[in-house]
């Protein structure tokens, strides 16, 4: 039985493409994504994903032989992911995106300012499935660029960790994380879908500047009445947390993402 929820069309009614990769052409557009994940905080060589192409999908994944993306601050985790911005500050600073709850991260590889892609508001969905052990996360989530500190916040648009893959129930993690900054409140939802997250399904926001609104598959679970003010850009990331009572069986693991989209309304958001 083919259990996967259907691709929208590329055409959104009374919005605009304002982004999009489908993954067809068997290559990382460097014009779209950075491929490393918070490298000023190790380095592009440990922070460069593993990664395949299969039918017209990217597979990030996690290899057996895989090393730890940045030892000296995250300890075991391993990571393959890619990302729209990139902002560090001087060699051995403070100063970088997205610290992950860790006062010791230092700046270790001075790095260049990238933006590819990053909107402040708008509509934003992905297909993917995936294949994860227990000790797997695979994530879509936005981040502030934080040039300005304080403009740190987290739109997380899903999170799917293995242990609560069910086969007939998947949960599901989503909401906003404040991080650095005063305005936002930590919101955040551990919903248990009727849905097997290892086909194919829909995860979507709408961000607005008074409320976002959380989709899966084309229907609304929540509103929360928050929204960051400022750019943000995106984080789509599968992860491997160290665990010693874990079997992780057979690998690679995988995250297949069908494409990423990002509308605009024609009509723009009113902005107070």
């Amino acid at each position: 039985m083919d259990n996967n929820f259907p691709p929208n069309s590329l055409h959104k009614d009374s919005y605009v493409l304002d982004f999009h990769d489908e993954f067809n052409e068997g290559q990382i557009d460097l014009n779209k994504w950075i491929p490393y994940y918070l490298p000023h905080w190790s380095s592009r060589e440990q922070a460069a994903p593993r990664y395949s192409f299969q039918n017209d999908c990217l597979v990030l994944q996690i290899d057996e032989d895989q090393q730890p993306w940045c030892p000296e601050f995250d300890g075991d985790v391993k990571c393959s992911s890619i990302q729209t911005g990139l902002f560090a500050g001087e060699l051995g600073s403070k100063v970088g995106q997205h610290r992950f709850f860790n006062e010791a991260c230092r700046v270790r590889e001075k790095q260049t300012k990238q933006k590819t892609y990053t909107p402040q508001y708008g509509y934003f969905e992905t297909r993917i499935k995936v294949s994860l052990s227990e000790n797997n996360l695979a994530a879509l989530w936005m981040i502030g660029f934080e040039e300005v500190p304080e403009e740190s916040g987290e739109i997380t648009i899903f999170e799917i960790f293995g242990d609560q893959l069910k086969g007939d129930t998947s949960e599901v993690r989503y909401g906003i994380k404040s991080l650095n900054d005063p305005k936002l409140t930590n919101t955040f939802y551990h919903d248990v879908l009727k849905i097997d997250a290892r086909d194919f399904h829909i995860y979507a926001v709408e961000w607005t500047p008074t409320h976002i609104d959380f989709y899966v598959d084309n229907v609304k679970l929540q509103t929360i009445d928050q929204s960051p003010d400022y750019p943000m850009q995106f984080m789509l990331n599968i992860y491997e947390l160290p665990s010693d009572s874990v079997n992780n069986g057979s690998y690679p693991k995988q995250f297949v993402v069908d494409y990423v989209r990002a509308y605009q309304p024609i009509s723009g958001y009113q902005v107070d």
